[in-house]
């Protein structure tokens, strides 16, 4: 490898803190027109004793670092990203094009609803094709991720229930739900139960039926389920959870692999979060500007986060705060994550309604390919006809002695990003595997290729996967020491 080259991919680049100097800038600024004042005059006890501790580099300093880190990291721009549940797909380029419009993305969040029209308009068309897909009667696009649209619409149904005079606390949660929902409700004071599936790996409504009563105010269950099955039973439990007065929540996390075949709201949900980078193609959070709308029925519109885009009688948009006294308020600061919006929006106008058919056909076959092919070598947990994603798990490799972390630490090796381990917790030594629909055979075929090159080594070379990686700046870390002593902040190296 060029020098040039291998320094870009195994240099340890320092801190921005620990580079540069004081007085270097990577701007070229005109004199100031604007008469000097007195700083203490206007911030008083609020100006600081002295300047901030920021880092000082020139242009060249700043793009190299962050250019390092880039080469050091995995994308999806780089290769196939196979993390079960979290539905890591490409993000088609236009939709960037899209959220890039100056029109859109210099938009102020305070600007009047009539300088505006375009961007509500949007939200408007975008709330109603989200409900289209999942058979709902409205969408709030306010939560800012997956697991806030959760909480949201948690919070609707406690709310919906004090409406009615009650006060039911339980939510009834399988073993095969997506991981988020107990947190969810916890943040809505209510009490997560969990049940069992069965040994197939779905929910059978005569397991469920102890677990129903009068203080049942939810069940939450992901469809198709964690382990990537569809919960054939769902309507027959719906309707026993409505007999007792309770409400279904659908975990939507999985939508990918019913799009514009079926609708949750068809059979028996009353509310659901969207989860747009899994479904819908835009960006996976990552700790920034996620989208979680939720979806609902009718009968828990009162209940809905505020403000809603509603279209007048002239035909101009307008946010509406509305007469909701029930409502369970602000969500967030301002609307939602627009430039989300945008891209899911794109996307859906991209596709149309046969182009999501066709997603979630591709979603589901790469997904059954895998499970076919994978089977040959590794164990299979749920051998049958799956959904979007396959769970295979270590039981072969018992006696060499190798793991399931040991066989995710050697793909990287191999070029690959390592599917979500040891989940869901049902499957003992798990990996669970999503291709999603936008990954061709031959990638499919170069990861079936791997994970079999690795299964060979665990007998023959087992002591090569346990040291793996290899070929990464970083070899294995201490992850329990890093969880529990993390360098949250950068401090100075006290003065020689």
């Amino acid at each position: 490898m060029a020098g040039s080259a291998h320094r870009g991919l195994e240099h340890s680049t320092p801190l921005l803190f620990e580079q540069g100097s004081p007085g270097r800038s990577a701007a070229s600024l005109p004199t100031s027109d604007v008469p000097e004042v007195d700083p203490d005059a206007i911030l008083g006890r609020h100006r600081r004793k002295e300047p901030a501790a920021l880092p000082e580099l020139s242009e060249p300093e700043a793009f190299r670092h962050f250019v390092r880190l880039s080469q050091q990291n995995f994308a999806i721009d780089l290769g196939m990203y196979p993390l079960g549940s979290c539905t890591m797909k490409y993000n088609p380029k236009v939709n960037e094009w899209a959220a890039r419009l100056p029109g859109f993305a210099r938009l102020h969040p305070l600007a009047p609803a009539h300088a505006v029209q375009g961007a509500l308009e949007l939200m408007w068309r975008l709330e109603r094709g989200l409900a289209e897909v999942c058979g709902m009667d409205r969408v709030s696009l306010h939560p800012a991720a997956g697991a806030q649209g959760e909480y949201a619409g948690l919070a609707m149904i406690r709310a919906y229930h004090e409406a009615q005079g009650r006060s039911p606390k339980k939510v009834l949660i399988p073993v095969t739900a997506h991981g988020t929902n107990p947190a969810s409700c916890a943040a809505n004071g209510l009490e997560a139960v969990p049940f069992p599936a069965g040994d197939d790996g779905i929910v059978h409504a005569e397991q469920l039926a102890p677990f129903i009563d009068d203080g049942v105010a939810a069940i939450m269950i992901t469809n198709p389920n964690t382990v990537g099955l569809f919960e054939r039973e769902l309507k027959r439990i719906a309707d026993m959870i409505h007999e007792k007065g309770g409400l279904v929540y659908g975990d939507g996390a999985n939508l990918n692999a019913l799009m514009g075949w079926a609708r949750p709201g068809d059979l028996g949900v009353d509310v659901m979060q969207f989860n747009l980078h899994k479904t819908f193609t835009t960006p996976h959070g990552g700790g920034g500007p996620g989208c979680g709308p939720v979806g609902y029925k009718a009968i828990l519109d009162p209940y809905a986060p505020v403000p809603v885009v509603e279209r007048r009688d002239d035909g101009s948009f307008a946010l509406d705060y509305g007469a909701r006294p029930k409502s369970i308020g602000r969500l967030r600061s301002f609307h939602g994550n627009f430039g989300m919006m945008v891209r899911a929006y794109a996307y859906l106008r991209e596709m149309g309604a046969e182009g999501l058919k066709s997603a979630t056909e591709l979603a589901v076959l790469n997904a059954n390919y895998l499970r076919a092919r994978l089977g040959e070598t590794w164990h299979v947990a749920y051998d049958t006809t799956c959904m979007h994603e396959v769970v295979i798990s270590d039981r072969h490799l018992k006696d060499a002695h190798v793991t399931t972390m040991d066989v995710a630490k050697r793909l990287i090796d191999y070029g690959f990003h390592p599917p979500t381990v040891y989940f869901p917790l049902v499957v003992k030594g798990a990996m669970l595997i999503e291709p999603t629909e936008t990954e061709s055979k031959a990638t499919l075929d170069e990861f079936v290729d791997a994970m079999a090159a690795i299964s060979k080594e665990s007998f023959e070379a087992p002591e090569t996967v346990k040291a793996a990686p290899h070929l990464s700046r970083l070899r294995r870390l201490d992850e329990t020491k890093a969880a529990r002593n993390p360098v949250l902040r950068w401090t100075p190296a006290p003065a020689s």
